[in-house]
């Protein structure tokens, strides 16, 4: 009986060591949907806290940017994909994630608590700022992972 149940700790920790990588990945780039276009908005950072993500809890997403206009309105469009599924969209009034009206460097900090139960791996998030006309200010995409396991901590990302 003894070496059944040390055979199923074996297994399952060899399982949990082919598994974790992949829960904990860490993506720490982001990119411009059009890499050609000249935003009016610059992204320079991305902050993830805590990550990796966690289903059950609050994970705030902090842009630090930087315009050269004076922006007094807005939205955020956001869409967020799971392997090759969408699985998310929301649309965010730009002056409740930002101190409007916004000019220079400024962030954008959205906060949002995902459900108990998120499927781990890695996502990817696209955001879209659109100004009061619907005029594109910019469009950035990035990877995040979501985790099983606890360990917290901030990342930061950069282009």
């Amino acid at each position: 009986m003894a070496m059944a149940a040390m055979k199923l700790f074996v297994t399952l920790l060899f399982l949990l060591c082919l598994v974790s990588p992949l829960t904990s990945a860490k993506s720490t780039d982001f990119e411009y949907c059009n890499k050609k276009a000249n935003y009016d908005v610059k992204v320079s950072q991305i902050n993830i806290t805590p990550y990796p993500v966690k289903g059950g809890r609050t994970t705030t997403f902090s842009i630090i940017a930087e315009t050269g206009q004076n922006l007094t309105g807005g939205k955020l469009v956001i869409d967020v994909n799971y392997l090759f599924f969408h699985v998310h969209h929301e649309t965010i009034d730009l002056c409740k994630e930002t101190s409007c009206p916004a000019s220079g460097d400024f962030v954008i900090s959205h906060s949002q608590e995902l459900p108990g139960f998120t499927p781990p791996g890695s996502y990817t998030l696209t955001m879209k700022m659109v100004d009061e006309k619907n005029k594109q200010l910019s469009c950035i995409t990035f990877s995040f992972s979501i985790s099983l396991f606890d360990e917290p901590q901030a990342l930061s990302a950069s282009s």
